[in-house]
């Protein structure tokens, strides 16, 4: 897994380091996690891309697989889109890459939009992957959307979650090495089974129905749009498109210069359609950027 990338944890905010693997030659590009998983969910997506031509680079997310899990507060802004964001800033900065393009799944994705909207002069491309922005899920939700995605909520109430999920975190995650490829699974076995990492991503939730939605409102009341060229991709198996109907046109007022559209694939689509998602994604980065 990974053969030819190097492995080591890097400091980006103090008392946070993250874990991060990079390999490869070329344009730098980030990939981005989401939850559960740990940046061991992009080795066959990584490795396509390197032999495409791009410096890869996946880190553990704040909070995820064998990062650092800083300390949280009242508002859960430690766990905020925008903390996460400034980690892969300075992540990115301390590798010595001044513009890169980025690419987030699931609860990546958030960090993704969050960083191309706060630091566009960084972002070449932004790719985001199986969602919509967190402002526009809640201003959304019914009670379709509540009956299918009730974890947003559970997970945000206080230490209930926690007590549920490492009661037995086998049955609440799945996970199946078959399909997922043995070490994938076996570091995000081990991430799942360690109280302080499920406690921090339940902390990336909170901070989703709070802080995080904050942000988004206050960018859409200021008419800010992400400026870089912006790839949405979602997966056939999820329900995405079921929820939000054209999942184009909910991130249309957010960009300026729009393209995607849905990949066969369940959810883990790194791990479902890895060259699929890779030769989208290869596309995507060979035009040129802002």
């Amino acid at each position: 897994m990974f053969a030819g990338f190097d492995e080591g944890m890097v400091e980006v905010a103090r008392g946070v380091r993250l874990r991060v693997r990079q390999g490869g030659a070329g344009p730098p590009v980030v990939l981005l996690h989401g939850h559960p998983r740990t940046h061991t969910t992009w080795y066959r997506v990584a490795l396509l891309l390197a032999a495409g031509g791009h410096r890869v680079v996946c880190p553990d997310l704040r909070g995820y697989g064998q990062s650092d899990k800083p300390p949280t507060t009242a508002d859960h802004s430690p766990y905020s889109k925008r903390a996460m964001a400034a980690d892969v800033r300075e992540l990115m900065h301390h590798l010595g890459h001044e513009r890169f393009a980025v690419v987030g799944h699931d609860r990546g994705s958030y960090v993704a939009f969050r960083l191309a909207m706060d630091a566009p002069g960084l972002v070449t491309h932004l790719a985001v992957l199986d969602s919509v922005p967190i402002a526009d899920a809640l201003d959304r939700t019914d009670a379709r959307f509540a009956t299918a995605w009730w974890h947003w909520f559970f997970f945000a109430q206080p230490e209930k979650p926690e007590r549920a999920i490492l009661a037995d975190p086998d049955a609440w995650y799945g996970g199946d090495p078959a399909r997922m490829g043995a070490e994938n699974y076996a570091d995000f076995h081990q991430a799942i089974h360690n109280p302080a990492t499920v406690r921090a991503m339940l902390e990336d939730y909170r901070a989703g129905l709070g802080v995080d939605r904050a942000a988004d409102e206050a960018d859409r009341a200021a008419g800010r749009r992400v400026s870089c060229p912006t790839l949405v991709l979602w997966s056939s198996g999820d329900d995405l498109q079921e929820l939000h109907g054209d999942v184009l046109s909910v991130w249309s007022p957010w960009t300026t210069d729009l393209s995607g559209g849905p990949i066969d694939s369940g959810h883990h689509m790194a791990e479902d359609a890895p060259e699929e998602l890779a030769a989208q994604l290869r596309r995507f980065l060979a035009g040129r950027p802002h």
